[in-house]
């Protein structure tokens, strides 16, 4: 019993390999909730995606709820995150930093592609917008994108 155990507890496991294709770059587009891993020219995989609460136009300060535009890139991995697993996006940018300041505020920080700790239903469902501006997927989708995407992909994000 315990060999079995063992064995399907293996299964089970949040980090998985993969030996496809460099991902190259991250296309997000905000619009049409879409995030593409790409190779060069290539879409090696296609997301559905949940947003900032308040995702029109660019993050401009903490807690307005949108994910921010631009060009990103990803700069750490968290694999203890309370959003199953996570990759960290370099937001704020030092032109970032400049917008807050000139409006008196805190650009904010800690923006993730990440899972959601709930599936795919209810309040966290994939389809609605409910982050602080990080980019959503599902716990099952950030597991192989987590896989495939290496620290210094570039993320470019579109409105």
């Amino acid at each position: 019993m315990l060999v079995v155990a063992v064995a399907l507890s293996g299964c089970a496991s949040k980090f998985r390999t993969y030996n496809g294709p460099e991902v190259t770059r991250i296309i997000v587009y905000k619009s049409e909730r879409v995030m593409y891993l790409m190779h060069h020219d290539r879409i090696l995989a296609e997301h559905q995606i949940s947003l900032g609460f308040a995702p029109e136009g660019h993050k401009q300060v903490e807690g307005d709820g949108r994910t921010p535009e631009g060009q990103y890139i990803i700069d750490r991995r968290n694999p203890n995150s309370s959003f199953h697993l996570s990759l960290g996006i370099n937001y704020p940018r030092p032109e970032d930093v400049a917008v807050a300041r000139d409006l008196g505020k805190s650009p904010g920080g800690d923006i993730f592609i990440h899972g959601s700790t709930k599936g795919t239903t209810g309040p966290r469902a994939i389809g609605k917008d409910w982050t602080w501006g990080c980019i959503a997927v599902t716990d099952r989708e950030i597991e192989k994108i987590y896989a495939m995407v290496a620290t210094g992909t570039v993320v470019d994000i579109y409105p």
